[in-house]
């Protein structure tokens, strides 16, 4: 007997599993690639064989399987199917693998399409596209094939397959029996599988200008359902087909029909016949809607950090005892010999914070603030069940025109399962899930919002500010519990919302005013605020220096383009580093746990005395402080969290809290008391109307942005380290520099900006008054040469001051 063509294929596929060798990577030699597949499957109760498309694509003498593969998947998968179930059954030889369901799963197809691509030429065909899983529908039974029993005859008719609808025989088989329409379905006896609906949406980068981004209904069967959570960039492999859309064959108004009533001239009984149906119209019915049946699915993206610890010795200890167990299987030897690589070179923190948005000039401080956010804490769960977040959320306010957005953007491409958002076009069941009814079966169902679809990754959120009260309260629960709680039409669920928060705000002024606390330039709520684990305020204000550096590097941005750019390390290997720093999970030692508690009281003992505080220090603060020194362990790699990183953790949280809180600066210009020299009376009393008359021109304290004095406090340091070098070169008698000397070399600096004769006294007070500020309360500089005359001071940098 002839065999047929699909018999063919089916051979041809069994015999290519039985026969296929490669080299085992591990242990070199050349293996049955899958027969040891089949002994997995058999080991772990699978029913999916992963099939590599390369195997066939590359094997010499298998090229027409491929060829058949990817031009008519459809008509063949179930030889496909038979011959895995018959490779099974040889490779076992239980019977029990001849009566179970066999599928394929194809992967590494050698092109990848877009969602707008999949059109009817390919219907049928093997294909796989890219996109993001924006909403998933609950697990059901499929019935594949059926066995139905007569109910006039007793007749058994077995294998009935199913063609997306429930089918039955159209006529018993017996020839003595006419029954056409009544028949019962055995259930014990017909094959049922899982399947699951999801709704894929193309990816924001593949929309054309001026498009909506367009969406596909994919069908996941057995074990890959489940396989993709909203949020993931999966690879979907598999076929295009078409099914009826039910749902626009009961839309009112599809059936259009015309009629005319009766004219009142006319006799009783006499009507005009209309035309009823688009088919007579010469319209065909359009009831039919794409629908891709994935046979496999590859999540593109990592879920970071998505193991959580809990704080039991025991446990927390066989977790760390597996880390390198879970990196070995993560990692190869190449990529650990590159990390380790990177993890030896010198000021590694600083390196890696410079390669965050390297297309902007400065803000070292914000770069390190996001890498540490990149890297998070350690989430942990207590023996109670209470979540405590190891996320780390940071805020970023400034003027117009601070490179805020590039920092959202480079950070959002930077990792997977990233959202970019922006607060204004953002509600709050964007922002956190919606419930929707499913227009099929009337169903109401879950989707998801920004935070899910960033769970265990980064959300960034543009022009927070910008967001209405009500939005801003509904991502307090997922900002600290992260959780999203739903009571909605008859749904009570608790959806995870584990994300960092990277917002940019704007003052409400648009302009930061630095005579108002933060709490005072910021649209946002004192619960929002201490959600946050770091605020930086980014001003644009005049510094000539700094103005140079950026429009020069500028320029060379837009003249040079790529070369203008030189990272130390680049954006994959930044990604590697980051993914291996994550799976450490440092703890704290004795002495850093001392230390963390010194800090926290001084905070505290800090945000009493001071009266200008935009925030209260809480026990959240605390936290970030942990969140923080976590994340630095990581940075370095490390299983302890050391002094070092909880120093450095309250360096970086004392400079968000030092600008929010002090600023701006008010110097005290109140003069230190100096004894009257014993002098002529005269004298003395033109002394004392001439101390009264300055003290009157002075008036109140002088008021100075925080920005400006540190600009001042730097340019006076950079000028007593030159003199200092200048004086060991020459070997003077001189130990220091005289207070007048400083003030007027400060005054020549500033030459170009003064013009009238009052601002040099200004000036004169402004830099005294700061020099003072540098010995009394900086104890960056010191009296060497103490004298009743202040400009005849000599002073000289404090020895623990670095050079």
């Amino acid at each position: 007997m002839q065999e047929t063509h699909e018999q063919q294929v089916q051979n041809r596929f069994l015999h290519f599993l039985q026969e296929f060798r490669t080299i085992n990577p591990y242990t070199g030699q050349n293996v049955y690639y899958y027969q040891e597949e089949a002994r997995i499957m058999r080991d772990n109760d699978r029913t999916t064989l992963n099939l590599d498309f390369t195997h066939i694509n590359l094997t010499d003498g298998y090229q027409d399987l491929s060829i058949i593969m990817q031009s008519d998947f459809y008509q063949y998968e179930p030889s496909f199917r038979r011959a895995i179930q018959e490779f099974m059954f040889i490779q076992h030889q239980d019977v029990e693998d001849q009566q179970k369901l066999y599928f394929l799963a194809v992967f590494n197809l050698p092109a990848i399409e877009k969602i707008r691509e999949l059109k009817a030429n390919k219907i049928g065909k093997l294909t796989s596209f890219i996109g993001t899983v924006t909403r998933t529908y609950e697990v059901r039974p499929e019935l594949l094939s059926a066995q139905f029993s007569c109910q006039m005859c007793d007749r058994l008719i077995d294998n009935v397959e199913q063609q997306f609808k429930f089918t039955e025989p159209k006529k018993c088989p017996n020839t003595k029996c006419d029954n056409k329409s009544k028949w019962t379905i055995n259930l014990n006896k017909s094959q049922f599988t899982d399947f699951q609906k999801v709704r894929v949406q193309e990816d924001s980068k593949e929309i054309p200008a001026g498009s909506m981004p367009r969406s596909i209904d994919v069908i996941l069967h057995n074990e890959k359902c489940d396989a993709a959570k909203p949020g993931d960039k999966c690879t979907f492999n598999g076929y295009l087909t078409v099914i009826p859309d039910v749902f626009s064959l009961s839309k009112p108004g599809l059936k259009c029909s015309m009629s005319t009533q009766n004219q009142g001239n006319n006799q009783r009984g006499q009507t005009q016949d209309g035309i009823t149906g688009l088919k007579q119209l010469g319209v065909k019915d359009l009831c039919y809607k794409f629908v891709f049946i994935a046979c496999s699915v590859e999540t593109n993206n990592d879920r970071f950090n998505s193991q959580k610890s809990t704080i039991d010795d025991k446990e927390y200890t066989e977790s760390l005892a597996d880390q390198d167990a879970k990196r070995g299987q993560q990692f190869d030897d190449i990529e650990k010999l590159e990390i380790l690589e990177m993890k030896k070179q010198p000021d590694l923190f600083k390196n890696l914070a410079n390669s965050i948005a390297p297309a902007v000039q400065g803000y070292e401080d914000i770069k390190k603030g996001i890498l540490l956010m990149l890297m998070g804490g350690v989430n942990k769960t207590t023996k109670e069940g209470v979540h405590i977040r190891g996320d780390i959320n940071v805020c970023i306010v400034g003027d117009p025109s601070t490179a805020k957005s590039q920092f959202l953007k480079f950070t959002c491409n930077l990792l997977p399962r990233s959202v970019y958002t922006s607060g204004k076009a953002s509600s709050a069941a964007g922002l956190t899930a919606s419930v929707h009814r499913d227009v099929e079966n009337g169903e109401f169902c879950i989707e998801a919002g920004a935070l899910m679809l960033a769970d265990n990754g980064i959300c960034c959120i543009d022009e927070f500010d910008k967001m209405d009260s009500k939005d801003q309260v509904a991502i307090h629960e997922a900002m600290e519990q992260q959780t999203i709680s739903i009571a909605k039409a008859g749904i009570q669920a608790t959806l995870n919302a584990r994300t960092s928060i990277l917002a940019a705000a704007n003052p409400i002024f648009g302009r930061y005013d630095r005579s108002k606390t933060l709490k005072f330039n910021v649209n946002m709520t004192q619960p929002i605020m201490s959600r946050f684990d770091l605020f930086f305020i980014i001003t644009d204000a005049c510094r000539p220096f700094v103005d140079e550096q950026i429009a020069t590097h500028i320029v060379r941005l837009h003249s040079q383009q790529e070369g203008a750019i030189e990272p130390r390390f680049s954006q994959d290997q930044l990604r590697k580093y980051i993914k291996y720093a994550r799976t450490f999970k440092p703890i704290l030692t004795n002495e850093s746990a001392q230390y963390l508690k010194e800090a926290y009281i001084r905070l505290r003992e800090n945000d009493q005395t001071s009266q200008r505080t935009s925030y209260r220090i809480t026990v959240r603060q605390l936290e970030s402080l942990i969140r923080l020194s976590e994340a630095l362990a990581r940075v370095q790699c490390d299983d302890d969290i050391k002094i070092t990183y909880v120093q450095e953790a309250e360096k970086l949280l004392g400079q968000s809290i030092l600008q929010v809180d002090e600023t701006p600066k008010f110097i005290d210009e109140i003069e230190e008391q100096q004894p009257i020299p014993t002098r002529a009376m005269g004298i003395i009393e033109e002394e004392l109307q001439q101390r009264e008359k300055e003290k009157k021109r002075q008036g109140q304290k002088i008021q100075l942005a925080q920005d400006e004095y540190l600009d001042i406090v730097r340019s006076v340091t950079s000028f007593m380290i030159q003199k200092e070098r200048e004086m060991q070169e020459e070997i003077t008698e001189s130990k220091g520099v005289k207070w007048e000397d400083l003030t007027e070399w400060y005054i020549v600096n500033k030459l170009d900006q003064i013009q009238h004769e009052e601002e040099v006294h200004q000036y004169e007070r402004l830099v005294s008054a700061v020099i003072r500020q540098m010995i009394n309360k900086e104890k960056i500089l010191v009296v060497v040469n103490d004298n009743l005359d202040q400009n005849l001071r000599e002073l000289a940098l404090h020895p623990n001051v670095p050079r």
